[in-house]
């Protein structure tokens, strides 16, 4: 089988590897779809995801939909050829976080196409996966794996505003309009937000926004700025966002960092945070969202204006080009059947 790796920054293939077979409680899918995520661009780019360096050859990918090859030994699960995605973590199902409503800051956790353990786990951008049979969930009726591939970045999103807490009626400022703050408008018009203000600097990404419901729109240079906002949530990844969602949000608001920023410090306006007593929460992947995010998908929440590129596996390379460049790119997809 064919397989997408990454041997260090700048340095990506496309590789033979052995076909896989499934262990004991395990299903085996065929990929027919991979998105490229932020993460598999730092790993690309820069060898690295903050302080998870790749220090072996790395499969990468981790939003990936197929279909059920084999059943392992002692799984009763969707039947061959049942068009399946993918739930990419593995926690412990034991540590304090597991047990207490926490299982996306699992410290133990396992998750596809990730360089933080050694040995790394191998991701979603292969021809066949192996993969625990409670991370396989069965697609809903008329959901088509086009769609279907959007299920773990909507996740993502949608566990942003289950952290941003009750959205009914606010206004809601997102600061960066890529793939997951695309997906995040979706998401809180779909909560209930009254309005979703998005900033961005480029004003292709803000387009995008506008059609998957955004209220408004606003370049982040444009001096006037958005305006004051009930919630703020940071999804640029940037100190310049941050600084925004602290500096326009109400008094006593809140504001949700979902975008990883640089490594390292970074300085951030804490006297604001005082004087204005706002909250700070962080969002971190997702748990049980993956299965709302395909109920939401096969109830036709409108997300396929992100999806603006689809590449065959062998120009793989050409595809990680593309989808870093905002200015004409969204969500990026890779076909590996």
């Amino acid at each position: 089988m064919l397989a997408c790796v990454v041997h260090g920054a700048g340095d990506l293939r496309v590789e033979n590897r052995a076909l896989v077979e499934p262990g004991e409680g395990e299903i085996a899918v065929d990929v027919a779809l991979g998105g490229i995520c932020g993460s598999d661009l730092h790993y690309y780019h820069r060898g690295a995801v903050g302080d998870f360096h790749v220090r072996e050859p790395l499969v990468l990918g981790h939003e990936v939909v197929g279909h059920v090859a084999a059943l392992g030994s002692d799984v009763d699960g969707p039947a061959a050829g049942t068009p399946v995605a993918v739930h990419p973590a593995t926690p412990c199902d034991d540590c304090p976080e597991c047990t207490g409503d926490h299982r996306n800051v699992c410290g133990d956790t396992r998750y596809l196409g990730s360089a933080a353990r050694m040995p790394h786990v191998h991701g979603g951008f292969a021809q066949r996966i192996t993969v625990p049979a409670a991370q396989v969930r069965a697609l809903p009726p008329g959901v088509e794996l086009e769609r279907a591939v959007l299920a773990e970045p909507l996740s993502v999103a949608l566990h942003a505003v289950r952290r941003a807490g009750d959205v009914t009626g606010r206004r809601v400022l997102v600061t960066g309009a890529g793939p997951i703050g695309c997906l995040l408008v979706a998401a809180l018009r779909r909560a209930g937000a009254a309005e979703v203000v998005v900033s961005d600097l480029l004003d292709a990404p803000l387009a995008l926004a506008s059609k998957v419901g955004a209220t408004s729109v606003v370049r982040a240079d444009d001096p006037a700025g958005p305006g004051e906002t009930d919630i703020a949530i940071e999804a640029s990844g940037s100190p310049a966002g941050l600084r925004t969602c602290l500096e326009r949000v109400r008094r006593a608001g809140r504001v949700v960092l979902l975008g990883l920023l640089p490594p390292g410090e970074v300085g951030f306006l804490g006297n604001v945070v005082v004087t204005r007593e706002l909250t700070l929460a962080g969002a971190f992947r997702f748990d049980r969202e993956f299965d709302e995010a395909l109920t939401l998908l096969a109830d036709g929440l409108p997300v396929d204006p992100v999806v603006t590129h689809t590449f065959p596996l062998e120009r793989a390379t050409e595809a990680f080009e593309v989808a870093g460049n905002r200015a004409i790119a969204s969500k990026v997809l890779l076909d590996l059947r």
